[in-house]
């Protein structure tokens, strides 16, 4: 096994934090280089890591004896012509099937890799208008897709020219069919996805400077949502160390692992505040992989994990 360098620190503020992360766990720096990587998500079945790098428009392959390759090229703008700073995919997950489903800036949809090859759109477009920038995206166990719709991954952004649609929204696309269901566009900027373990809560993450939150939204009968709540605000912290809610994931005992100033902030299901893997950097998204209880990070340019003592569900085909 090869030994990596360390970084950072854990910082408890919770009693509780002890039961979730060793005080001395080390975060592992796994590589470094990349321009801004995204959207990990951990492939059981070979024991690899994928993650988005948007800039590069390509999805890396990460694995403990085979370090970092290219798996991917373009992996979310297949034009010709330049398309901005961010034309690649984001966030990924896997379907029980284990197809990738990607969030695709460039080509502004979602997407589903078929085995064997070849790309199936799962979403580009509501009531007629191109979505925006597909972020980042979460399965029910239902089959029920939900999914962000920022504008980072435009040219100009919020004032491109090429936007369609007036806001940003939270999608939810049932099995079978090709037409989102809006389920808010009260948020300027909504980022990452997660359920409660019993799905009946969704958490939306906002990555706005002026009101950084995460977001708690209950889950109804039919799949949409109810009236949104902030759960956690980081904004006293984001003066002392830089990113914002962005990634976020969930543990088994409902414990909530979001992204945020200085690296990923941890929460107990009742938004209290228990600690923080502190890289010092930016941290832009992050997933459970190994066994469960291993958190990958994505962050500026590095790629790290840390072990837990806890667990996560892994996407993908039931074990």
């Amino acid at each position: 096994m090869p030994e990596f360098p360390t970084i950072g620190a854990i910082d408890r503020l919770d009693d509780r934090f002890e039961g979730l992360i060793a005080a001395d766990a080390p975060i592992e720096l796994l590589d470094v280089g990349f321009a801004w990587p995204e959207g990990p998500v951990w492939v059981a079945s070979e024991g690899h890591l994928l993650f988005s790098d948007i800039p590069r428009n390509a999805i890396y392959r990460w694995s403990e004896d085979g370090g970092t390759v290219v798996w991917m090229q373009p992996s979310g703008y297949t034009g010709v012509a330049y398309y901005g700073k961010e034309p690649g995919s984001n966030g990924l997950t896997l379907d029980p099937e284990g197809r990738l489903l990607a969030c695709e800036h460039g080509d502004r949809r979602v997407s589903r890799l078929e085995h064997g090859g070849g790309k199936v759109t799962l979403a580009d477009s509501y009531q007629g208008r191109r979505l925006n920038s597909p972020n980042d995206l979460v399965l029910r166990s239902s089959g029920d897709l939900y999914f962000t719709d920022p504008a980072y991954g435009l040219h100009h952004r919020y004032d491109d020219p090429a936007r369609e649609l007036p806001f940003c929204g939270v999608y939810l696309l049932r099995p079978g069919e090709r037409e989102p269901v809006l389920l808010t566009d009260e948020l300027e900027n909504p980022n990452g996805l997660a359920f409660s373990p019993d799905e009946g809560l969704l958490y939306v993450t906002q990555s706005n400077p002026r009101r950084p939150v995460v977001m708690r939204y209950p889950v109804l009968a039919d799949g949409t949502v109810g009236s949104g709540s902030a759960l956690i605000d980081l904004a006293e912290f984001t003066a002392e160390a830089p990113g914002l809610p962005d990634g976020i994931k969930v543990d088994r005992a409902g414990n909530i692992f979001t992204t945020g100033p200085g690296g990923v902030w941890v929460a107990a299901p009742d938004g209290t505040l228990l600690g923080r893997v502190s890289t010092g950097r930016r941290i832009a998204n992050l997933c459970w992989g190994g066994d469960g209880s291993v958190l990958y990070l994505c962050s500026d340019d590095y790629l790290c994990r840390v072990g837990t003592l806890t667990a996560g569900c892994l996407p993908g085909p039931p074990s």
